[in-house]
């Protein structure tokens, strides 16, 4: 079972798929200025949310048949896959899955490794056994020193850190040992529409590198914003979304 919503009306639909321990709730600061002209599908990826945990194999290609599986079951002509953090490498899996009703694909905050060297099994290793010893405790370290500006706020942070320590801790480690493991590369070779991320300006996108191995990758980059981006600046995030979306349902594409 895939719990999934549907708000609203209009071409293209714009599917929004979450990040890693998260669930749909986190694009909550997007559903109205969508929902006003488009509509938008709100996803639980396995195991997250009110969607089913009966599976052992938490790989991205899983992920990506979950959010495909729900845009055959609503049935838009053609959709716009938005997806946070992990949630862009499983739209990229999704899109592989539907072809060309794809129009475009939005990443918030993701695709920066793209083209980089593939990280060795020891070190996967090495960065999935803090979370394999303490769970709760390494997440919430994890999230709050990795993810926000210096000047966020304190109970956002916390709110984040303690709500994504709350995953099951072994969908949540399965879905980070799988995309270490993943290797872009492929699953990028047949991404034919445009790919546009929405990234922080936190660390660098190099644009050079990514469009080596994806030449339709485009990066735009809000200042002082953090990895939550679309939930603590909607004001910023929320208008180029609109703008990026609107310029892929018009583009002849799918």
């Amino acid at each position: 079972h895939i719990e999934y919503q549907v708000y609203g009306r209009g071409e293209p639909a714009v599917v929004l798929i979450h990040g890693w321990s998260c669930d749909a709730n986190y694009w909550r600061a997007q559903l109205d200025p969508l929902k006003a002209k488009y509509t938008t599908i709100t996803v639980n990826l396995a195991g997250h949310g009110a969607s089913a945990k009966n599976r052992t194999d938490w790989s991205m290609a899983n992920f990506g048949e979950d959010v495909a599986a729900v845009v055959r079951q609503v049935q838009p002509q053609r959709v716009v896959l938005v997806g946070h953090s992990m949630g862009a490498v499983v739209a990229l899996e999704a899109a592989r899955r539907l072809g060309d009703k794809v129009a475009g694909i939005i990443a918030g905050v993701s695709l920066k490794t793209i083209g980089q060297p593939p990280i060795s099994a020891a070190e996967i290793e090495m960065r999935l056994k803090p979370f394999r010893a303490d769970f709760i405790g390494r997440t919430r370290e994890f999230v709050t020193t990795s993810f926000f500006t210096p000047d966020a706020d304190p109970a956002f942070i916390r709110k984040v850190a303690e709500d994504m320590s709350l995953a099951p801790p072994e969908v949540a480690i399965g879905a980070m040992q799988s995309m270490l493991k993943l290797d872009l590369a492929p699953v990028v070779a047949g991404i034919r529409v445009p790919v546009v991320a929405i990234n922080a300006d936190r660390t660098p996108t190099d644009e050079a590198r990514i469009r080596k191995t994806l030449p339709g990758f485009r990066a735009v980059i809000l200042e002082n914003t953090g990895h939550f981006l679309m939930m603590e600046k909607p004001q910023q995030f929320n208008p180029v979304l609109l703008r990026e979306i609107e310029a892929m349902a018009g583009n002849g594409n799918g």
